[in-house]
């Protein structure tokens, strides 16, 4: 007996948690932009019908938008972490096995259910919505690839109200009839490519082709999704997530930096955050890579980049040590003269802070150390990232990002709270 597995996507997730607390933009075309109002990254169905694209250039389009009546957001990532908080919180609810796949989707293992698979479905969807605001639309099939396969089905056809259940083959096969071979998890436009080559052109084709010529000429993880196809499970829910082996944040800047103490302070920052990430893991490291660079799409500049890796005589997950250590690094290959569009900081060789061991002349972090930075990331959890900050991370920050389309921090931050 096949057990099911659910798939749950949230719909055009980062317009639909902008539309959570403005109801103004609810049934308008919603786009958000990318990093640096860059491009758009995100659409409601009203953009989508009105032909906008994705990637599609914010400053090729201003005109366009404003005609069309479009509402543009800046990509607001503290919203939409939060949000996806809470959605994958209520998700839990609803079983007691759950893979986080993304952002916006997560898988749930649903044995036991059997006859009530639809009806469990669509409470958990309601309950979401209700609950959270943000719509989704849930796949449930044999397989992980199948409930991909269900989620598309569930998200494209409104008949099927958010909710499409694909456990028996005849269903699967009507609706992988449907399908491009690009449409299937696994399978982007080069490998399809080469499945074509050797006439393996539709979903069905792949799912009813020989798993050794799959193997042969693909290697295991095409014969695999082949497998999948046919409903035979091979990617088990991953309900431990595995500890990180490297974390890293990074930016384009809002303008060029050409001054070091503003290099300086962008690199803190960027140290800084992934400190915090390290650790909301449990993480530590002893391993730092500082990088700069210049754009490279502007041939007139002159053209620079370098990293430099630094290495701590031991592991620490200290703010303060990392971000130093991270200083050392940026004077090592800074030069004057260039005009820099992106910096960041790589954190590698990640190990559990708790089994840091010290050495004859090096200890680990100290318990005044450990108190200060839970402290630290107390207040900022509590009141909004950036309420305390290093003194290196600097206040006015003429590097940062450019959003001018933002929206409020409506869930983690008490100055922005909705006024009711």
């Amino acid at each position: 007996m096949y057990k099911p597995i659910a798939l749950v996507d949230c719909n055009n997730f980062y317009a639909s948690c902008e539309r959570v607390f403005q109801p103004e933009l609810r049934g308008k075309p919603v786009v958000v932009l990318s990093n640096n109002d860059g491009c758009v990254i995100a659409r409601s169905n009203e953009a989508k019908a009105l032909g906008i694209d994705m990637g599609a250039p914010w400053h090729l389009n201003k005109d366009k938008f404003r005609y069309m009546d479009v509402k543009v957001r800046s990509s607001n990532y503290t919203l939409y972490g939060d949000m996806s908080s809470r959605v994958m919180r209520t998700l839990a609810e609803f079983s007691p096995r759950q893979e986080i796949y993304s952002i916006d989707e997560s898988f749930l293992g649903l044995e036991g259910f059997d006859d009530r698979l639809e009806s469990h479905a669509r409470e958990m969807r309601a309950t979401v919505f209700q609950w959270t605001g943000i719509p989704v639309s849930v796949g449930i099939a044999p397989t992980k690839t199948l409930a991909k396969v269900a989620n598309r089905s569930a998200k494209k056809d409104p008949s099927s109200g958010g909710v499409r259940v694909l456990m028996d083959m005849r269903d699967q096969e009507a609706v992988l009839a449907k399908l491009e071979l690009t449409d299937i998890w696994g399978v982007a436009r080069r490998l399809s490519a080469r499945l074509n080559a050797i006439n393996i052109t539709t979903p069905l084709e792949l799912r009813d082709a020989d798993p050794k010529i799959l193997r042969q000429h693909f290697g295991v993880v095409v014969e695999r999704i082949g497998a999948e196809l046919r409903g035979e499970s091979c990617l088990e829910l991953e309900e431990v997530v595995s500890d990180k082996k490297s974390i890293v944040a990074s930016r384009s800047f809002g303008q060029p930096v050409t001054q070091i103490d503003d290099m300086r302070e962008a690199i803190s920052t960027y140290a800084s955050r992934s400190a915090e990430k390290m650790r909301r893991q449990e993480l530590a490291t002893a391993n730092i890579i500082v990088f700069v660079e210049t754009n490279p799409f502007k041939k007139q500049d002159k053209q620079y980049r370098a990293s430099q890796g630094v290495q701590l005589p031991i592991a620490t997950s200290d703010t303060g040590k990392i971000a130093a250590a991270a200083q050392r690094g940026l004077n090592a290959i800074w030069k004057d003269g260039y005009q820099y569009k992106k910096g960041g900081v790589m954190l590698l060789d990640l190990t559990q802070a708790q089994y840091v061991q010290g050495s004859l002349f090096d200890e680990p972090d100290d318990e005044a150390s450990k108190a200060r930075m839970k402290a630290l990331d107390m207040i900022n959890r509590k009141y909004g990232r950036g309420t305390v900050v290093i003194g290196s991370q600097g206040l006015r920050q003429k590097w940062a990002m450019r959003r001018a389309h933002m929206s409020k921090r409506y869930t983690t931050c008490w100055d922005e709270l909705l006024n009711a």
